[in-house]
């Protein structure tokens, strides 16, 4: 996976992961790529600093975080576990139920669960809509 600092067409920067850099440009030329901001669908990927992790830099990091961001990370949980609680979990068999839901050969219904890379870069090519679900640390405990 990479993480692009991206930028629309309003000067709107974001960050978002991918599988390589062929991933990028074919969601983006796919439409799948929008800014979360105002939506625009025209983005490219912006300029980019080197990552270099260190203890100090992560200390920093988690320091940083500040009321926002908190209020931001507090409802995509609330957000997350509310796609939980009116969907069907189930399990590793994302990909397939989730294809046969498109296809009109199960009944439609929200539904999530586990899927590989590579069975997400299929069902995206195959025109399923889906999205990822966070998994914050404290869902693992």
């Amino acid at each position: 996976m990479i993480r692009f600092s991206l930028v629309c067409e309003h000067d709107h920067e974001f960050e978002a992961w991918f599988r390589s850099g062929d991933d990028f440009e074919t969601q983006k030329k796919r439409g799948f790529v929008d800014c979360p901001t105002c939506g625009s669908s025209t983005v490219d990927k912006a300029l980019m600093a080197p990552a270099v992790s260190t203890s100090e830099k992560k200390e920093k990091m988690a320091l940083a975080m500040g009321d926002a961001q908190r209020r931001a990370l507090q409802e995509m949980k609330a957000l997350a576990a509310k796609v939980r609680e009116n969907a069907d979990y189930v399990g590793d068999k994302f990909a397939e139920e989730a294809r046969k839901i498109h296809f009109g050969e199960a009944e439609a219904r929200g539904i999530y669960g586990e899927a590989t890379l590579e069975e997400a870069r299929d069902l995206a090519e195959d025109g399923v809509e889906f999205m990822p679900i966070p998994v914050f640390p404290d869902d693992r405990n």
